[in-house]
């Protein structure tokens, strides 16, 4: 059975995409621990990010970097953290949260409840900034 993450991809779920390539598609966290919080995952289900033939784990790395850095632009933060968890999903994925301290990327904290206007927003935003980079 596909993964919620490949349903995202073929369009199935809707998402708030923020960037996507051939081989890569990244978009909001719809339960974000800040605002841009997002997700990149390869469009090749696999479920343990160590898996990913070397290659394609350069290219995640990189556009992962390129997304980073464009939610950097547009959410005030001290910087993008960067997490793999990969337990709830099988399939690879990375967060980027926006944070000001360490205590930022603890998922044991409550989520944020957006409304989808400002999902709407926060992705566009992300996006138009991508595109410029």
């Amino acid at each position: 059975m596909p993964s919620i993450f490949t349903k995202i991809i073929e369009g199935e779920i809707p998402s708030y995409k923020i960037a996507e390539n051939e081989n890569f598609y990244a978009f909001l966290d719809i339960f974000p621990l800040a605002k841009g919080h997002a997700l990149v995952i390869p469009k090749n289900e696999i479920d343990y990010i160590f898996d990913i033939e070397d290659d394609e784990y350069q290219n995640l790395f990189l556009f992962a970097k390129k997304v980073a850095k464009a939610i950097g632009n547009v959410i005030p933060c001290q910087k993008v953290g960067l997490t793999v968890i990969g337990l709830e999903v099988r399939h690879a994925h990375i967060h980027l949260i926006p944070i000001n301290s360490i205590y930022d990327m603890d998922f044991k904290r409550e989520k944020l409840k957006l409304e989808k206007e400002e999902f709407l927003e926060i992705a566009e935003n992300i996006s138009k900034e991508f595109n410029k980079l």
